[in-house]
């Protein structure tokens, strides 16, 4: 397929997914804005989790895991699966019952005090920008592969359009698009996957079974039981509750449909690892060995698949990439309004509705900005998913589920696990970049974790020794 074709295919998949985002009706005030007036059935908010979550982490960068270590990853794309139903049984009720709270910060805030809200609206902020630059690094291998763009132009196509639908209709535009992506790349991928099995892969199924024995035991003997420990610290804990996940939470019409959309979308997600791992284990006799695991995807399409399906899953790549890209830049938006600005602005009257509708969608085009200027620094889809994965469990995670658990929960406590957490990440993160060869991505969550557990139970006992408790 040529590249105008490709053009064709894409500017029109663009331009449908632009009047649904209209027909969704642009947010009137900042309750439409952040929660769509807490009114969204099960059928959005399971469509909206499946299409966050199976974003280009999940699609192109599990099938680039496949193609190089098997279904290493499956067992560690089952720990996030098992994340989502806990979740679901277990915190999400918990979340969507408390009164007038419109983020994690607000929870956290009812749970502990003002100081500990602002900081975690500020981690929210700084963890969704660098997830939304992880996903414009998504756009940009797309977009790059499919018209030969360069980097630059990709991501500000990708950005830029989305950016501008959530802009204008906040959650409902995000989730009504998301719905309508999901629909598609769910059907299209798992039939690309039947069509490679089925008139590409040499063998049949008897060579791509021992394909997959050899290439999961290669995967297991070069990981250590420390990095496949992280792998699975990391995917059980590092997305839970991010801000746009915590926002379908707190937007479902009733506690019930807010358990089941993260069961379901949890269920769901066991059937999705399984068919990207197998993509990628195909694609080994399909695809040189050599290709990069952000491109695994794409080349095994270009490959097996007939002009019309190509097509289509052009159409399939960007769609994974925006239906994520929504959801961060309108979950950093809301925190930053919300968590933030609100409650600097208590101490001078407060801050109008209409006024902080203006503030969240100014503040979505400047996230959305600093997301694609710093997709030069992101390493890849899958280590850029773990850096943010260890920053927001280490900051966020043990004061949330602790403080929606305990019946006091102490202010002190909540404020050193979270910038102690932060703190330990955010080193962790720079001897990354620093030492790469020396140091395993997915192993860094660990000592940061730690460190914010170690500093909330300090904070706990001196709250308490001080309070005579």
């Amino acid at each position: 397929m040529d590249t105008v074709s490709s053009a064709a295919v894409v500017v029109a998949y663009v331009a449908v997914l632009t009047f649904v985002a209209v027909r969704a009706r642009a947010a009137r005030d900042f309750t439409e804005f952040s929660l769509a007036r807490r009114a969204l059935p099960l059928a959005l908010v399971f469509g909206s989790l499946a299409a966050t979550y199976v974003g280009p982490g999940f699609s192109i960068g599990f099938v680039g895991r496949g193609f190089k270590s098997g279904f290493l990853f499956l067992a560690v794309g089952l720990a996030y699966s098992i994340q989502n139903i806990l979740v679901g049984l277990l915190v999400a009720p918990r979340l969507r019952g408390l009164k007038d709270c419109h983020t994690l910060g607000d929870a956290i805030g009812q749970k502990y005090d003002r100081k500990c809200q602002i900081l975690a609206g500020i981690i929210s902020v700084s963890v969704c920008t660098f997830f939304a630059a992880v996903m414009a690094h998504a756009g940009k291998v797309v977009l790059k592969d499919i018209l030969g763009l360069p980097g630059w132009s990709s991501v500000i196509i990708v950005v830029g359009v989305t950016a501008l639908y959530t802009t204008l209709g906040g959650l409902r535009a995000s989730v009504i698009t998301d719905a309508f992506q999901f629909t598609t790349f769910a059907i299209l991928l798992p039939v690309t996957l039947l069509l490679v099995l089925m008139f590409h892969l040499k063998g049949g199924a008897a060579a791509f079974m021992k394909e997959a024995s050899t290439i999961t035991a290669a995967g297991y003997a070069q990981a250590s039981p420390m990095e496949i420990f992280g792998l699975l610290a990391a995917f059980l804990l590092g997305e839970t509750l991010i801000p746009p996940y915590a926002n379908r939470a707190l937007a479902s019409r009733t506690t019930q449909i807010s358990r089941n959309g993260f069961i379901l979308a949890g269920v769901f997600s066991i059937f999705w690892f399984t068919v990207m791992i197998a993509l990628g284990v195909a694609a080994r006799n399909i695809v040189p060995q050599a290709t990069d695991e952000d491109h695994v995807l794409l080349n095994l399409v270009k490959v097996t698949m007939p002009t019309a399906g190509y097509a289509l899953l052009l159409v399939v790549s960007v769609s994974v990439v925006m239906s994520s890209l929504d959801s961060l830049l309108n979950a950093g938006a809301v925190a930053f309004t919300q968590d933030i600005v609100k409650p600097v602005r208590q101490s001078y009257g407060g801050l109008q509705d209409r006024t902080a509708l203006n503030i969240g969608r100014c503040a979505t085009i400047v996230i959305a900005g600093i997301a694609a200027a710093g997709t030069p620094v992101v390493p890849s889809i899958i280590d850029g998913l773990l850096i943010c994965y260890t920053i927001w469990a280490s900051a966020i995670l043990p004061a949330l589920i602790i403080g929606l658990w305990i019946k006091n929960p102490r202010p002190l406590a909540g404020i050193l696990s979270m910038g102690v957490g932060t703190l330990v990440a955010m080193i962790a993160v720079v001897l990354l970049l620093l030492f790469p060869s020396a140091i395993e991505t997915s192993v860094i969550i660990v000592p940061a974790l730690a460190a914010a557990l170690l500093a909330y139970a300090l904070g706990h006992w001196i709250a308490k020794v001080k309070s005579g408790a």
